[in-house]
């Protein structure tokens, strides 16, 4: 079922050759920063350091749906870091996010700035700072956290599992791709099921579990994931894609998956957000994308 020569551990692994693979040359078995460089700070009380990943469009969503609400303390800028680059690694970062992983979010619209990382705690904390997107009783609250650290704890599953070994592996390896995808199904069969029975992920209320999970699995359902639509045949959920659908019309879904984007179709870029009139101009970034 191999693709590759059969392969026995050492006694002890050592670093002693690149992974392969697309992100092989930021990938290392140590922390900490590589290189000095402060952090940007603008004028807004939140300040998002981040990638348009799903991981990262999780927070530009939430923060644009506090904003259509008229939360005027959500105002923020979201700088862009280049992972491929290795922004991640600057001393400013890591100061932020000690783990060197996009989105991380400094919150300075108190006496102190508040470092926040981890895309769901990051949801956690906005929602309950704003009082919103966040049930208050007791079941509903449960059942809303419950299905967010569903998604923090099933990602990885999909990323690092299935996406590295499908999309981004230097050799692809049957039973790795068939592990993942198994279990990739199984987790679109777990989200298809819930939806019979709810409109939204927490019950009949838009949550920030749907917009943990959406990024990821809305993206997938649309076949916009590491192009496996068809592979994974995702058309099968359909309660997955009635429910990925909706959440996809919502205006500051397409605002938010817009934010430090900087691939796919240029009008759905932008770069760098420091005010809501970006998105109604021609930035500079769109304009250099577009050619």
């Amino acid at each position: 079922m191999s693709d590759s020569p059969a392969y026995t551990p050492p006694p002890v692994w050592t670093w002693n050759k690149e992974s392969g693979g697309k992100f092989a040359s930021i990938n290392r078995p140590v922390a900490g920063p590589t290189h000095d460089k402060d952090l940007p700070v603008g004028r807004h009380p939140l300040q998002l350091y981040s990638l348009g990943t799903p991981n990262g469009a999780k927070v530009t969503i939430l923060l644009e749906e506090l904003l259509a609400l008229g939360h005027a303390g959500a105002e923020y800028d979201a700088w862009l870091i280049p992972i491929n680059e290795g922004a991640q690694f600057g001393s400013g970062f890591v100061a932020v996010n000690p783990n060197s992983k996009i989105p991380a979010l400094l919150d300075r619209s108190g006496p102190e700035p508040i470092r926040v990382f981890e895309s769901g705690a990051i949801l956690l904390h906005l929602a309950e700072k704003f009082h919103a997107f966040l049930p208050e009783g007791a079941a509903a609250r449960a059942e809303c956290l419950s299905w967010l650290f569903w998604q923090m704890g099933s990602a990885p599953f999909l990323g690092g599992g299935f996406g590295h070994f499908y999309a981004y592996a230097p050799l692809k390896i049957e039973y790795a791709i068939d592990r993942y995808a198994m279990e990739v199904k199984r987790q679109l069969d777990v989200l298809d099921r819930r939806l019979v029975q709810t409109r939204y992920m927490a019950g009949d209320g838009y949550t920030i579990a749907d917009m943990a999970i959406w990024p990821w699995y809305g993206a997938l359902a649309q076949g916009q994931l590491y192009g496996a639509g068809q592979f994974l045949q995702v058309q099968e959920y359909g309660h997955l894609q009635r429910w990925s659908d909706e959440i996809a019309q919502r205006p500051a879904t397409r605002r938010g998956s817009m934010v430090n984007r900087t691939w796919g179709d240029p009008a759905g870029q932008l770069h760098e957000r420091h005010g809501a009139g970006d998105f109604d101009t021609r930035t500079q970034d769109k304009l250099d994308a577009a050619g």
